[in-house]
């Protein structure tokens, strides 16, 4: 998947249900980490290799771990 060719926001998750994702573009994402009733929120933006490849794999669900979401899905717990 070309990152260029992707319309943002983007939505992903982990598969247990306690990590959800918004991808805002090819550098910036926001997280939100489920912990029983409390919810954390972060914002986060990629400057070392790593963290873009994270971006990447949420990208392109190259990991089996991540899953697609949904707006929907993302507002409900904001």
């Amino acid at each position: 998947m070309n990152a260029k060719d992707t319309s943002f926001p983007q939505y992903r998750k982990l598969v247990n249900d306690k990590v959800f994702y918004k991808i805002l573009d090819d550098r910036n994402f926001e997280e939100i980490q489920v912990m029983g009733r409390i919810k954390n929120y972060y914002q986060f933006e990629a400057k070392i290799y790593p963290e873009i490849l994270k971006i990447k794999d949420l990208l392109e669900l190259s990991n089996e771990s991540y899953v697609m979401s949904s707006e929907e899905e993302w507002e409900t717990l904001k």
